[in-house]
């Protein structure tokens, strides 16, 4: 996955969350779902920010950037602040 492709798919899931936002709003969905739902849509966030860090950090070390992946949530999720 390109820069390009990520940034798509960050696009993609920061309308998501706005939608689901706007839904409990709504009353068209249940808190609980929502909630699920976007804690879902945060991590796959998080985890598409790492893999442009880890692409960016590849460019400005000399590495390659197409041997970055994206890392588990579980330790993407696990990062200090």
């Amino acid at each position: 996955m390109d820069d390009k492709q990520i940034f798509h798919q960050i696009n993609a899931l920061v309308d998501e969350e706005h939608q689901l936002r706007t839904r409990v709003q709504q009353g068209k969905l249940d808190t609980a779902d929502e909630h699920s739902r976007l804690r879902e849509v945060e991590e796959a966030l998080d985890q598409c920010w790492d893999l442009l860090r880890q692409r960016r950090a590849a460019r400005e070390t000399g590495g390659d950037p197409e041997q970055s992946h994206a890392r588990p949530t579980g330790e993407v999720e696990g990062y200090l602040q």
